[in-house]
C-alpha cells in the first residue's frame, strides 16, 4: 500500500507558566523529541479505515472519532467524504500533561490541510478549537509547540517566539504514578480564582516571576544559569503547591527525585497526576528511566 501523505507532532513539556498561560502570561515550553505521532495516510476508495499501532497509540481510539467528528462539523464535511486508510503510530502516553490530545489535533489538521479541507495558515487556530474537546479551553500552548518542533515563548493571542538558550540543562521529565486530568485541575485553580480573587492573581504573578527568571537563568552561561535556574524552578513548584496540585502521589515522586538528587522538581503541565520536570546538576543516573528534555 503507498503512502500519499505523512506527517509527525512531537509530545511537549511545559518549563514553566502552567495554568497562568490560560489569563495572558507567557510560558515556556519544549517538545519531546523521543515521544511523538506519526501519521501516515493511503488514498483509497471505501470508507476511512482507523490503523493505531506503537507503544500508546490504542489509547487513541476513545479520542479520534470525537476530534474528527468535530473537524467533519467545523468544516461541514460529511464523514463519508473521507475514504483510505489512516495510520496513527504514537509513543505518546494519554492523559498524563504530555500533549498527546494536541498531537492528534495537529497530526489530523495537517492531514485535513493535505486533503484541500484547511488553509496551512489557518492550523493553529483551527487545530486548538479541536482541542477545546479534551481541556474546555485550550489556552494553545500545547498547540503551537505540536506545529512548530521547537522550544517556545508562549503568550495566549500573541506571540510564540523561538526560546532562547545559551546553554542546554540537564533536564527531565518522569511519570508521578497518578493519571492528570487536565479539565479537572483547570477548574481547581479557576474555583481558588473565583472564591480569592486577589489570592490567586497573587500566584499568576509568582509564576510570571519564575518564567522571567527561568528566561534569564537561560541567557546566562551555565554556571551562573544553573542555580538561577533551579530557584526559577523552585518558585514555579511552590504555585502548585499553592493550588493544591501536589498532594498524593505526584508529592511522593517529586520528594523522591530530590533524594535521588535532583536540583529542582516541580510539576509540568496541569498537575494533580501526570508528569514532574527535575532539574539536575549532571547527567541523571541511567537506572532511574527519566526522558530527557
Amino acid at each position: 500500500m503507498s503512502i500519499d501523505f505523512t506527517c509527525k507532532a512531537f509530545g511537549k513539556c511545559i518549563l514553566l507558566g502552567e495554568h497562568s498561560v490560560l489569563r495572558g502570561s507567557p510560558a515556556l515550553v519544549v517538545p519531546i523529541q523521543s515521544r511523538n505521532l506519526d501519521l501516515s495516510y493511503s488514498k483509497g476508495e471505501n470508507p476511512l479505515e482507523l490503523r493505531l499501532i506503537g507503544d500508546h497509540g490504542k489509547e487513541l481510539q476513545l479520542l479520534i472519532w470525537g476530534v474528527l467528528e468535530k473537524a467533519c462539523e467545523l468544516k461541514k464535511i460529511s464523514r463519508a467524504d473521507l475514504k483510505g486508510t489512516l495510520l496513527l503510530e504514537s509513543s505518546i502516553p494519554v492523559g498524563a500533561g504530555m500533549g498527546a490530545s494536541a498531537a492528534l489535533c495537529v497530526a489530523l489538521t495537517r492531514w485535513l490541510g493535505y486533503l484541500g479541507y484547511v488553509e496551512e495558515a489557518d492550523y493553529y487556530e483551527f487545530a486548538r478549537t479541536l482541542e477545546n474537546l479534551f481541556h474546555g479551553e485550550s489556552s494553545g500552548v500545547d498547540i503551537a509547540v505540536a506545529l512548530s518542533g521547537e522550544g517556545l515563548r508562549f503568550i495566549r493571542d500573541g506571540e510564540k517566539k523561538p526560546l532562547v538558550m545559551a546553554w542546554r540543562p540537564h533536564w527531565y521529565i518522569s511519570y508521578s504514578g497518578k493519571r492528570g486530568v487536565t479539565v479537572d485541575a483547570v477548574n481547581k485553580v479557576k474555583d481558588l480564582l473565583l472564591k480569592d480573587p486577589a489570592y490567586g492573581e497573587s500566584i499568576d504573578a509568582q509564576m510570571r516571576e519564575a518564567v522571567a527568571m527561568a528566561e534569564v537563568a537561560l541567557k546566562m552561561d551555565a554556571d551562573q544559569g544553573l542555580p538561577a535556574l533551579a530557584k526559577a524552578i523552585d518558585l514555579a513548584a511552590g504555585c502548585f503547591e499553592k493550588w493544591n496540585l501536589n498532594e498524593g502521589e505526584p508529592a511522593k515522586h517529586i520528594q523522591w527525585l530530590k533524594d535521588q538528587g535532583a536540583l529542582a522538581v516541580k510539576p509540568t503541565g496541569s498537575g494533580g497526576g501526570g508528569y514532574v520536570l527535575s532539574l539536575w546538576t549532571n547527567p541523571a543516573p541511567e537506572n532511574l528511566n527519566l526522558i530527557p528534555c
